[in-house]
């Protein structure tokens, strides 16, 4: 047996299908409010992919590559920075959605692994509307998948104003961000030990008031009007002033959903793509499906030819019309059978001479194990 890299798994059975469903999912609800789907390269040049931001944890952890010519390439840890590239030129607000594999070369525990698949949507040319949206799309989707879940929102330019009149240097901000951004994974001793060396322990005292005392930063009106324009979508959010996002390049609102895992299984925020203001959100579809709780659609066929192979073709093409998944197989019954529970169908029909003479059909539900004899026109409305 082959081994499979540490990192990396195979996607199958039950599971690919579960994905697959989800994705249509997303798809569907991304459609529904015109983000348009795009593709884009899995290998791009390192420079590209590490971009201005290279003391990012998530950009450091890129993995690197060298072709033939001996260019400097990296597998793409995100879709983000491609937007550099795609929304050149375009008429704004430019609106797309993609979903596809994504690398990281960090370590492997829980539920992380070295590649994993995002389902990403972004708007380029985005105003504070646009981020109630992204919130709404999320929402939605994760509706529609049964998962329980929280969304938090900060600004970085509250956090910016906190951490200014909390007297830390301007140069020493963005690693007193990415500190404070670990509360959820250290505790707070140990974030306070980190934050010494900045002379910003005070900062913690200030991030763990209650939200009425942000009222008197001037940048807590951003958060403030991010509530207000989600509530008109039916969508509510909690304030969480120590929300930081570990990626230096957000400028303004933040995002992250949590749900049953520690985990968090949505995240995303505001930026600059070529100087003009856009926001985005990002679904790990690992996390997602852990977590989804959709219902069986079992629908799979399997038409059992016994001597009668046209006909079994005939009806097998009109399951397939009416969208019901659909395989024949020809010869013996029993391994007919035996393949049908192996891969999990949910039911079996039998077509002989037999059935075409009474023009009644065996059908047998495998789950159950019960039998009946259905018309040929009655096989395509059931």
């Amino acid at each position: 047996m082959v081994a499979i890299v540490k990192g990396f798994k195979d996607i199958e059975g039950k599971e690919a299908e579960r994905r697959v469903q989800i994705r249509e999912i997303a798809e569907r609800i991304f459609r529904n409010y015109n983000y348009m789907p795009v593709e884009t390269p899995v290998i791009e040049a390192e420079e590209f992919v590490r971009g201005e931001n290279s003391s990012d944890e998530a950009v450091s952890d890129v993995f690197r590559l060298q072709d033939r010519g001996e260019r400097k390439l990296a597998l793409r840890y995100e879709f983000t920075f491609q937007l550099k590239r795609l929304a050149m030129l375009k008429k704004l607000p430019y609106k797309r959605y993609q979903i596809g594999y994504v690398f990281r070369d960090e370590p492997t525990t829980g539920n992380r692994w070295k590649q994993f698949t995002q389902c990403d949507i972004d708007v380029v040319g985005s105003s504070v509307k646009d981020e109630a949206e992204v919130l709404c799309i999320a929402s939605k989707i994760l509706e529609r998948l049964g998962i329980k879940f929280v969304i938090n929102v900060n600004n970085r330019k509250l956090l910016n104003e906190i951490l200014e009149k909390a007297g830390v240097k301007k140069e020493d901000s963005a690693n007193v961000i990415r500190e404070i951004d670990k509360l959820d994974k250290l505790s707070e001793k140990e974030v306070r030990d980190n934050l010494k060396k900045y002379n910003a322990e005070k900062v913690l005292e200030i991030i763990g008031k209650k939200e009425k005392d942000f009222e008197k930063y001037e940048n807590y009106k951003l958060v403030k009007e991010l509530k207000e324009e989600s509530k008109l979508l039916g969508v509510e959010v909690e304030f969480v002033p120590f929300l930081a996002r570990g990626l230096s390049y957000y400028n303004g609102s933040i995002y992250e959903i949590k749900s049953d895992i520690k985990e968090t299984i949505s995240a995303g925020g505001s930026y600059l793509v070529n100087g003009i203001q856009a926001t985005g959100i990002s679904f790990g579809l690992d996390r997602l499906e852990m977590l989804a709780k959709l219902k069986e659609e079992n629908k799979k066929t399997l038409v059992i030819s016994i001597g009668q192979d046209k006909k079994a073709i005939q009806i097998a093409s009109k399951l397939r019309e009416k969208g019901i998944p659909c395989t024949i197989m020809y010869g013996k019954i029993s391994k007919a059978l035996e393949y049908a529970n192996s891969y999990g169908f949910k039911k079996v029909i039998f077509v002989g001479e037999e059935e075409i003479k009474k023009n009644k059909f065996k059908v047998r539900d495998l789950s159950s194990g019960e039998e009946s004899f259905v018309s040929e026109k009655n096989l395509f409305s059931e």
